[in-house]
Parts: structure tokens; sequence; C-alpha cells
């Protein structure tokens, strides 16, 4: 962890995380605007966020852009605090709710939400995890199940209780590398009448029994009461996802309330 607080020492890359933060996929162009070094020595400072995986990079066109990758914050204060003050762990790692006051002068082409971490298992044992709806209560947000139509085309519910709160369809599935699905939230009147948005997990290998896995979420249609709500649910279910790939053992979060 030594490469995440090295990187959040220096004031400038705490300005561009806090910029990320504020609007999600920006370019370099944008990032050094006002800044109190050249051009190259903002890219310098992007280069240690991003050895440091506080931020991810994807081409959209011809432009590079930049998200915010709260996992690493998460895996501290998980380390660190949860264990002591397991409900504001999350309040703490609100850095994952990059979609808060977001102004989407962007192209909807442009991924809204994207995350990485590296796990210590292989993609097919996360893969197992991933693809089994009898384990997607030990890492889902709010300890969720769900009922999987594993095919092209097939249905995809995630309940808690009896009643769904979010459905899809699987668009594609590529073990164990590539799983893509739709994703409608139905917990609250103002999500539910949004377009379906796009789940896409790639899991690559790295190294022996090592893997990467990507989560990126998109294509909603616009700046959206779906797109601002789910930045804080994924860090979560992450966290516990790898969690539980390297140790087999659940990492239960109470929900809000219990």
């Amino acid at each position: 962890m030594d490469d995440i607080f090295d990187a959040l020492a220096h004031p400038i890359r705490r300005g561009i995380l806090d910029r990320l933060r504020q609007r999600d996929g920006q370019t370099l162009s944008e990032l050094e605007r006002d800044q109190p070094v050249t051009r190259f020595g903002v890219m310098k400072h992007l280069g240690v966020l991003e050895g440091a995986h506080l931020i991810v990079t994807r081409k959209v066109g011809r432009e590079k852009l930049h998200y915010l990758n709260p996992l690493p914050l998460q895996d501290v204060a998980d380390r660190w605090i949860s264990r002591f003050a397991a409900p504001f762990a999350r309040t703490l790692s609100d850095l994952a709710s990059v979609a808060e006051g977001r102004n989407d002068k962007m192209s909807n082409a442009a991924p809204k939400h994207v995350w990485e971490t590296y796990i210590r298992a292989t993609p097919d044992a996360v893969w197992a995890i991933l693809t089994d709806d009898e384990k997607t209560p030990l890492w889902q947000h709010f300890n969720m199940t769900s009922r999987t139509e594993w095919r092209k085309d097939g249905a995809i519910t995630f309940f808690v209780g009896d009643t769904p709160m979010i459905v899809g369809k699987v668009l594609e599935i590529e073990p164990p590398h590539r799983f893509v699905h739709s994703f409608s939230a139905q917990w609250s009147p103002d999500v539910a009448v949004d377009p379906a948005s796009r789940v896409t997990w790639s899991l690559e290998p790295v190294g022996e029994g090592a893997c990467k896995l990507i989560l990126t979420h998109d294509d909603f249609g616009g700046d959206t009461a779906t797109s601002r709500a789910v930045g804080g649910g994924w860090p979560e279910a992450l966290s516990r996802l790898k969690t539980l790939a390297e140790t087999g053992e659940p990492f239960y979060i109470a929900a809000p309330g219990r």
C-alpha cells in the first residue's frame, strides 16, 4: 500500500482526484487547466496515480479519458477502519460515488463508471464465483441474491428478499474472461423509469495465480438517477468479491439500519 500513500502525499495529485470525483472521464487537457506545473508535469502526476491504481484510463475515439478508481481506498478502509466502524466505512469511501454532480458533457459512448482491482486468484476461480447464483449473497451489495439463465439473452435478476432490485438479460458470456449484462434498476420509482444500462465484467490473467478484474458500468443514456446511484454499491461488491476469491471467506457488511 506504500504506492497509494505516496500517490496521495502530493497536493496536485489529490487535486486531480478531487476533479475526477466532481466529473469523471476527463482528458489530459481538462486536467491540466489552472495547474501550477507544465503539461508534462501533470502527465507525470497522472502516471503516479495510475501506477497506484487510483485512476484508470480508457481510449474513446481519439481521446484518452481518466477515471477515478476508488477500490484501493476501499481496501485501506477495509483493512484499518471497517472492523471498528463498519457503518462509517462506506461513508469514508464515498469517493466511490463518482457520479454525484457530474456534468454530462462527454459523449454517451464514454464509460460513466470504470473500476479495476487485482485479485490473488485465477480468472477461472473468480469466474466460478461470479457466475454461481448460490454465491451471489456472499459478495453482492445488500447481500442480494440472484437468479440467472446462463446463456446469451438469458434473464438475470437480483433480489432483496423476494423483491426484484435489478433486472436485465445476458448480452455476452465468454468464460472465463468476459460477462456483459443489461441493468435496469427497480429499487425506487426514480430509477425504474430510466433506460437499461450495461455492466461489463472483464477478467485478465496477471502472472501466475492472479488476475485483473475490470468492471465498466456504462450506456446509461445520459445523466440518469441510476448513473448517480450505482457508484456507492459497486465498490463494496468488488471488495467483497476480492476477499471471497482470495480467502474463501465472505466479508459481510450489514445493510443500513440492520
